[in-house]
């Protein structure tokens, strides 16, 4: 089995400090390639250094709403910058985060619009966040005029009703241990409407561990195995054919 955890954050201390094991036990369970996302720059610029040690990694760079408050005048440049080494694969994560607000809301917006005109002009892939936001950040992505065919909304956590508008607009969904959890029936009827050609998986590592490891507090990206066995029972395939399936719809959208 080959898959790819779409969506990491290998720059977190607890797991780049254990980064050789982290990815040997990747590789035993079958995960040989991590895109590790970007929440800030300097996430982004440490991302760039684990990726261009090791082959296996990929990254992306990009200020998660979160960091929209702390951002200046400047931090477009650096994005460009960091989106321009050779193995970045996308511009995110962006979005908007309406749960804890640590950035006033019409920042939040004010830096998804920038970056997703960056992305644009680039020829970037975009990874979107959105969180308790998504009648938002559906309408800066129309206003923008970015082709929805380059974006992804990781993580996703919404129903049925808006995996149809996302994918109405031409991008794919991502799904992460979350898409496990008992409670998740709502993500799950989405899991089930998404096309076999737009779907990925990922772990959003380190947080977010799946069943049946939910108990393990820093969760990596040898854990996508669960998630993807998960949603092939759940859409009826054997967890080969799932890993096949998602592991070429990634390296399609992002040029891997």
């Amino acid at each position: 089995m080959n898959l790819i955890d779409t969506h990491c954050h290998l720059a977190d201390g607890r797991l780049r400090r254990n980064i050789g094991e982290v990815i040997s036990t990747a590789a035993v369970a079958g995960v040989n390639t991590m895109i590790s996302a970007a929440a800030n720059l300097p996430d982004a610029r440490i991302a760039v250094d684990i990726a261009s040690k090791h082959a296996e990694v990929f990254c992306t760079a990009g200020v998660h709403p979160h960091h929209a408050v702390e951002q200046d005048e400047n931090y477009l440049g650096d994005v460009e910058q960091l989106a321009a080494h050779e193995r970045n694969v996308a511009i995110g994560e962006i979005g908007l985060d309406y749960h804890y607000d640590y950035s006033p809301r019409p920042r939040q917006q004010e830096v998804f619009a920038e970056q997703l005109a960056l992305a644009s002009r680039l020829g970037k892939v975009i990874v979107i966040h959105t969180r308790e936001a998504f009648d938002d950040t559906m309408a800066i992505v129309r206003e923008s005029g970015v082709d929805g065919r380059s974006m992804v909304f990781h993580s996703f956590t919404g129903g049925a009703g808006e995996v149809r508008e996302i994918l109405d607009i031409g991008a794919m969904v991502s799904f992460s241990g979350i898409a496990t959890f008992k409670t998740a029936d709502d993500i799950r009827a989405g899991v089930l409407i998404v096309p076999d050609d737009r779907i990925f998986v990922e772990t959003d590592a380190p947080y977010l561990s799946p069943e049946p490891v939910r108990n393990v507090k820093v969760n990596q990206p040898a854990h996508v195995a669960h998630v993807a066995a998960c949603l092939a029972s759940l859409r009826g395939v054997t967890p080969e054919q799932f890993a096949e399936q998602t592991t070429a719809n990634a390296r399609r959208f992002f040029g891997l």
